[in-house]
Parts: C-alpha cells; sequence; structure tokens
C-alpha cells in the first residue's frame, strides 16, 4: 500500500468490486425513468383502434418504424400499384372486348391477359418502355388511367425515398457515437465538493453548438395512488462546449443544489436519477442530435476521479478512450457537501484547497485538506470510505472502470 500526496492506492489483486450498493438488499431496483441508452420505458394507453395519432403524421410514423417493417412497406407500395393499376388495364381490355377479339382495335397493344396487363403496369411505372406493349388513341379511359399512375409513381418515388433518407440520417445512429460515461464520480474541485461525468466523440468528428443539461428526477408517490415525476434542473459549469476531445462535465454541489444534502449514505437509500442530455449540430450534415444517459445512486461513484486520458504529443492531441470509463480513488471527506460546509470550510473560505503538481509531463490536480474524521481512519478504510469499526458496507480498490 502507498500514500502519495492525498490519494490512497491498496492492492487490487483481492479487492476489485467498488459499486456503492447494500450487501443484504433484498428489494428489487425501481423501474428507471430512462434507460442508460437514452430510451425512456413508457407506454402509452390510448382508446383501442385510435390510430389518429399515427395517421395524421403518417411521415414520422414510416420514419420511426423499424427497417424490416420499412422495406416490407417497400415492396408492397411497388407491388400492390402495379397489381392495381394492371387491374385497371385488364378491366378495361375486357370492357372493350380486347380479351376476347384478336381482331378488334385494342385499348393496348399486345395486352389481352391479365399477365400482359400486369407487364404493361410495371414497365410504365418503372419507364422501362420494351417497345412490346404500348397505348393506343383508341381509349380515351386508358389515357386517363395511364396519366393518373404516371403522377402517382413520381409521388411515391418521392415518399420512399424521402423516408430511407431520413432513417438514414436519423439523429439516433449518430448518437450512439456520442456517449457519456458508465459511472458519475463525487469528488473535491477548488475545496467544492463536485458530482461530475465525462461526455466523449467515439467517431472524432468536431460537434458545433453542443450544450449539456442535467435533472435531478425522483419519484414520488402520493397517498392517494397518484405519481408525480419530480424534476429539478442542475447548474453546470461551461454547459455550452465544443467536444474536440473528451469533456468532463461538472455541477458543484453547493447551496441552492438539490444535492447539497446528499451523503455516501444517502447513495445507499435515496432514490433519485440523474439525467443528462447533450444537445448538439454535427458539422458533417448539420442535424440537430441529442445524446441522454441517466445515473442513479448505484451509478455514482463518491470518492474517485476519472484517470487522464488525454496526453499532448508534438502534432497532435493524443486520447486513449480505453480509460473513458476507468477511475481512481482519491481523498473526500465521506460527508454531504451541506456538512462539509458546516464542518471544514467556514463560510466566507474561499483558498483553494488543492495543489498541482506535474507528472509524466501531465499537470494533474490532487486535494489535500481532510476532515478529521477521515484523517482518523485507517489507511484501508480511507481508501475504502468506510466508518471506523462499521461492518464492511462498501468494497473499493485503487480504480476500476464503471459498469
Amino acid at each position: 500500500m502507498s500514500l502519495e500526496r492525498g490519494e490512497q492506492l491498496i492492492d487490487t489483486s483481492t479487492t476489485t468490486v467498488h459499486t456503492l450498493v447494500k450487501r443484504d438488499e433484498k428489494q428489487g431496483r425501481r423501474l428507471r425513468y430512462m434507460q442508460r441508452d437514452g430510451r425512456f420505458p413508457v407506454v402509452l394507453h390510448t382508446t383501442p383502434g385510435d390510430w389518429s395519432p399515427y395517421v395524421t403524421d403518417i411521415f414520422t410514423t414510416l420514419v420511426e418504424i423499424r427497417w424490416r417493417v420499412m422495406l416490407l412497406v417497400f415492396f408492397l407500395s411497388y407491388i400492390l400499384s402495379w397489381l392495381f393499376f394492371g387491374l385497371c388495364y385488364f378491366l378495361i381490355a375486357y370492357v372493350n372486348g380486347d380479351t376476347d377479339d384478336p381482331d378488334s382495335v385494342p385499348c393496348v397493344d399486345n395486352v389481352r391477359t391479365f399477365t400482359g396487363a400486369f407487364l404493361y403496369s410495371m414497365e410504365t411505372q418503372a419507364t422501362i418502355g420494351y417497345g412490346v406493349r404500348l397505348m393506343t388513341e383508341n381509349c380515351v379511359v386508358a389515357i386517363a388511367v395511364l396519366s393518373v399512375q404516371d403522377v402517382f409513381s413520381r409521388l411515391l418515388n418521392t415518399i420512399i425515398i424521402g423516408i430511407v433518407a431520413a432513417k438514414m440520417a436519423s439523429a439516433r445512429k449518430r448518437a450512439q457515437t456520442v456517449g457519456f460515461s458508465r459511472c458519475a464520480v463525487v469528488n473535491l474541485r477548488d475545496g467544492v465538493l463536485c458530482v461530475s461525468w465525462r461526455l466523449g466523440d467515439f467517431r472524432g468528428n468536431h460537434i458545433l453548438e453542443g450544450a449539456v443539461t442535467a435533472q435531478l428526477v425522483r419519484y414520488v408517490k402520493w397517498p392517494l395512488g397518484s405519481v408525480v415525476m419530480s424534476l429539478q434542473d442542475l447548474e453546470i459549469q461551461n454547459r455550452d462546449i465544443v467536444l474536440a476531445t473528451p469533456a468532463t462535465i461538472v455541477h458543484r454541489m453547493e447551496p441552492g443544489s438539490p444535492l447539497y444534502g446528499l451523503s455516501p449514505d444517502d447513495l445507499l437509500d435515496d432514490d433519485f436519477e440523474l439525467v443528462v442530455t447533450f444537445t448538439y449540430t454535427g458539422d458533417s450534415t448539420g442535424i440537430l442530435h441529442q445524446t441522454r444517459t441517466s445515473y442513479t445512486p448505484a451509478d455514482i461513484r463518491w470518492g474517485q476521479r476519472f484517470q487522464d486520458m488525454l496526453r499532448v504529443g508534438r502534432k497532435h492531441y493524443k486520447v486513449d478512450y480505453s480509460l473513458f470509463n476507468e477511475t481512481t480513488w482519491v481523498s473526500v471527506p465521506k460527508l454531504s457537501a451541506e456538512e462539509y460546509h458546516r464542518r471544514g470550510r467556514p463560510a466566507g473560505d474561499d483558498r483553494p484547497l488543492s495543489t498541482t503538481g506535474k507528472t509524466n509531463g501531465h499537470v494533474s490536480q490532487e486535494h489535500v485538506e481532510l476532515t478529521s474524521e477521515v484523517m482518523q481512519q485507517t489507511p484501508l478504510e480511507q481508501a475504502l470510505r468506510l466508518p471506523i469499526g462499521s461492518p464492511g458496507r462498501w468494497a473499493g480498490s485503487d480504480g476500476g472502470t464503471c459498469f
């Protein structure tokens, strides 16, 4: 075990788990307000058979359906239109007597069966034009049907191509290449407890006009059985960013913050969800995108920080995304921000509680001030953030990966 400038490092050969959860927890986890991939587990119950919301905005409905359904709609739209207009041409030929009298003047040359009518319909709509079947000037009705099919084919092609292009340029696909870290961490920054999480662009494309937001969501159930979702905004430092390199999003747990009274013990029992979003414009397409995720108390690591993943080369900044979710332990008081300010940081004291060092060419900031409660702990208890003499409720290591 080594102690170096305020950081506790312990052997990871036997201690690797550091998730803050109760060992004896028997109750199942509450349903998340938002899944980690940004989806909301919400099912809308409407009047049975009421399809008006989907029919009214049919274009959006077709854009949001799955690709296999879209391909089915693609094939059926063309095949059914060929069959419909082929049936129209066959009925015209049947009424004109083209199917029975081979010597009659036909409305459409070489169309005397339904198969011939179907082939003529397909050749017309696809503008193939083999030259064997062609319209004559003998039937005004057939000419009118041909004109309607010609206009309809243009409209159908426009709709199908537009839907396919919209699905291929869907913002959801781009959002999968911009992501948040799988956990959030709580540590000291300039003497203030802060909760932070990482944001990165895995493709390396520059992003224009990106803005980060965060909300604290609580599930409130009233005595009469009604359910209310309480939403509280969190103040973000530097919410407008250009994501050329991974960024750490920081919320200071100061007076006025919904997390001001949150302590490590509260992470074991509290029931909330930290919903974070990043809305941005891609420079390649100019389309507005949004990436979102959420953190539950089990996803928040108290007394950890993210490992450095940015290095400076001679010509480029080098980013190691293998460390995107890697964390390491740092010395942090096992107190809420409110209690910490009352005990260890008197009001009006704005002195920075950190020192800056340089190791291997990288600038790092390490916090060295601890409260008396933390300094009285044994090194192992301090590294694991355990109260003195308490049974092992948490396990920890010198770092780990967010899961």
